[in-house]
C-alpha cells in the first residue's frame, strides 16, 4: 500500500480501514489526493456539493462525502443494476458501515441523459458542486453528456475529476476531453493523477483556469515527494502529474 493521506481524519480513516473491503476499481493514491483537495477546499471557504456518476458500490464515492463540511451533502448517479440490482444496497451499507449518514448522501437511480442541470441543483443542498467526480460510460456521447451536466454546476472554483483517463482500454476518450476543452477555453487539466495499476487508472482533474493557482503549488509541496517535475503540456497549459512512483527513464550513453 503507497504511504498516502489526505490529512483529514475521518477520510484517512476510511482509506485506512474500510477502502479496500469496499468492492470497485477506483485509486486509494488518487482518493486520498481528492481527499486532500476536499479537505483544502473547506479551508479555503468554498463551499458547494459533491457528485459523482458511477458510483457503484461506494468506494470512491464515500471517501468523498467523508470530507463533506456542514450543509452540504452528496449525490451519487448510478443505474445501480450491475452486477445485480442487489448492488445499490450494498452501496447503502457500505456508506452506513464507513460512518457516512444517510442524511448527508442522495442515492440516484438514473441516467445522467435524462437528468437537466436544474434537477440536478434542487438536488443539491447549495445548488452547486465543488467537486464532481466522472466515471460513467466510457463512450464519447456519455461522457460528453456528464461532462456538460457537471460544468453547469460547478462551483466557479470548484474540480472535476474524470477516471480511467489515458487507459489503454478506452485510447479515444481523451479526444472527448479535448473537445470539452475546445467547447469551454476557460477550462483547463489542473492535474493528472497517475495510475496505480492498469485498474486502479489515471484521473484528470479539471478547473476553470483562473481557479487552478489555489490548488497547483498546494499540491506540488503536500504531495511533492510524488511530483514528476517534468510535468505535461495540455493545450498550452503547463499541468502537474502526480504519480505513485515519479522518475525519468535511466538512458545509457556511450561516450
Amino acid at each position: 500500500m503507497i504511504d498516502i493521506a489526505s490529512g483529514h481524519p475521518a477520510i484517512d480513516r476510511y482509506l485506512n480501514e474500510g477502502y479496500e473491503s469496499v468492492r470497485g476499481m477506483s485509486s486509494r493514491f488518487a482518493a486520498a489526493i481528492c481527499g486532500h483537495i476536499i479537505r483544502r477546499q473547506s479551508e479555503m471557504g468554498i463551499k458547494g456539493d459533491i457528485a459523482e456518476i458511477g458510483t457503484f458500490e461506494g468506494r470512491f464515492f464515500i471517501a468523498l462525502a467523508l470530507g463533506l463540511a456542514a450543509g452540504e451533502n452528496a449525490v451519487g448517479f448510478d443505474l445501480f443494476d450491475w452486477p445485480n440490482e442487489r448492488v445499490l444496497q450494498r452501496f447503502i451499507d457500505h456508506c452506513a458501515r464507513n460512518g457516512l449518514e444517510a442524511s448527508r448522501y442522495i442515492a440516484w437511480k438514473a441516467n445522467t441523459r435524462d437528468i437537466s442541470a436544474d434537477a440536478l441543483r434542487a438536488r443539491l443542498n447549495t445548488g452547486k458542486a465543488r467537486f464532481f467526480h466522472i466515471d460513467g460510460e466510457h463512450e464519447h456521447l456519455p461522457l460528453s453528456v456528464d461532462l456538460e451536466l457537471a460544468h453547469a454546476v460547478m462551483h466557479p472554483q470548484g474540480i472535476i475529476a474524470l477516471d480511467d483517463m489515458l487507459h489503454p482500454g478506452y485510447p479515444t476518450l481523451i479526444i472527448t476531453v479535448m473537445d470539452y476543452l475546445k467547447r469551454h477555453p476557460e477550462m483547463v487539466v489542473m492535474c493528472v493523477v497517475d495510475r496505480e495499476d492498469i485498474v486502479a487508472a489515471a484521473k484528470f482533474l479539471i478547473c476553470r483556469e483562473d481557479a487552478a493557482h489555489l490548488y497547483e503549488k498546494d499540491l506540488m509541496e503536500t504531495f511533492a515527494r510524488f511530483h514528476y517535475v517534468v510535468g505535461a503540456d495540455i493545450n498550452g497549459h503547463f499541468v502537474l502529474v502526480l504519480t505513485p512512483r515519479p522518475r525519468l527513464a535511466e538512458v545509457g550513453w556511450d561516450s
